[in-house]
């Protein structure tokens, strides 16, 4: 497959699908067909601006789109027909109509954690389930939340460090760019379930881990926020975790020492390193704050939930097509065309 390109549509051009379709186009093995919507305003003007092909996302939408100056390259099926793999990155409960359309055209598709594991049957983070995606006609990217989950926990596993893990999830209320349409204002709303849904989402990917999750609201839009407790398999010092998390350059360590003391800080810290969007593609957890007693490990990070998945869909790309046979490989990849981890100074 030397010199072959996957072609590859987005469907639904928001807060995630904007951000892939823009890492596709980085990827030297990868082409981008065009992206799908049913907006006219500001928020398909990026595409625009990127002189990427612009598709309606619904029959309804395309006279609306013209009407707008928006130049548009076809229909939804017309896109499918283009493409080599399809990532749906629809509101939530859409995609389950949109993947009838991609498995009846015979496409490999891609859907966000907003959908169900059993939409796909396979749920996705890289280091973990590469493998088991490969040549799949779908997966699920999971959330943000769960990709943090099984990217630390992960990492701890491999080196034979994880026996259990316990961890509360502050959650951010909403998106910045919706934040002025409702959201947690003056509250915290604790979710009523334990575990949280995202420790059962964690072992949809790595049913071998033992994890409990507890999640709240918090009134504000930048982040979220993890605190873990984990007993690992024997004592181990702090340079042992440090060296097992060091393993994966998507758990980048940040110091509060060097005035990295909250997650404001972090995203302005992330924009000057040059990212587009400020975006922050790695778990960042706080070095100087992490603790080891014994045979117990104490940590928190910070999640980006616009960002933390996009290299995820990236080497999910891979895996269904088959196009790089190797988690490692795909990743470094990945990573290469990303600036991961993101360099300080």
């Amino acid at each position: 497959m030397d010199g072959y390109k996957v072609r590859v549509g987005v469907n639904g051009y928001g807060v995630i699908g904007k951000r892939i379709a823009d890492a596709v186009a980085a990827q030297e093995d990868m082409e981008l067909a065009g992206v799908a919507d049913i907006v006219a305003d500001w928020r398909i003007q990026p595409a625009r601006r990127r002189g990427f092909a612009v598709f309606a996302a619904a029959a309804d939408a395309g006279a609306a789109m013209r009407a707008q100056g928006v130049d548009i390259a076809g229909a939804l099926a017309d896109l499918v027909a283009q493409s080599d793999v399809i990532i749906d990155c629809t509101p939530k409960k859409i995609a389950a109509a949109n993947i009838e359309i991609y498995r009846g055209a015979g496409k490999k598709f891609i859907v966000q954690g907003g959908e169900k594991h059993a939409t796909t049957g396979h749920s996705f983070v890289a280091a973990s389930s590469y493998a088991s995606a490969l040549d799949r006609q779908s997966t699920r990217v999971v959330s943000c939340n769960t990709t943090s989950i099984v990217r630390t926990l992960g990492a701890l596993k491999r080196a034979g460090l994880l026996r259990r893990a316990r961890g509360t999830l502050l959650r951010r209320a909403t998106d910045p760019w919706e934040s002025h349409l409702g959201g947690v204002m003056n509250t915290l709303v604790p979710e009523a379930n334990i575990p949280s849904h995202q420790g059962p989402d964690a072992q949809s990917v790595d049913p071998d881990l033992d994890v409990v999750t507890m999640a709240v609201k918090t009134p504000e839009t930048l982040a979220h926020v993890h605190y873990w407790t984990v007993q690992m398999t024997r004592p181990a010092g702090k340079q042992e975790v440090l060296e097992a998390f060091a393993v994966c350059p998507r758990l980048l360590p940040i110091r509060m020492s060097e005035g990295l003391s909250a997650i404001n800080a972090v995203k302005e810290w992330t924009a000057d390193a040059g990212r587009l969007r400020g975006d922050l593609y790695e778990v960042a957890f706080w070095e100087d704050m992490l603790t080891v007693e014994g045979d117990e490990l104490f940590y928190a990070y910070m999640v980006d939930n616009q960002a933390i998945v996009i290299p995820e869909t990236i080497d999910a790309i891979r895996a269904l097509t088959g196009v790089e046979r190797e988690a490692d490989a795909s990743m470094r990849k990945t990573d290469r065309a990303l600036g991961i981890p993101l360099r300080i100074g």
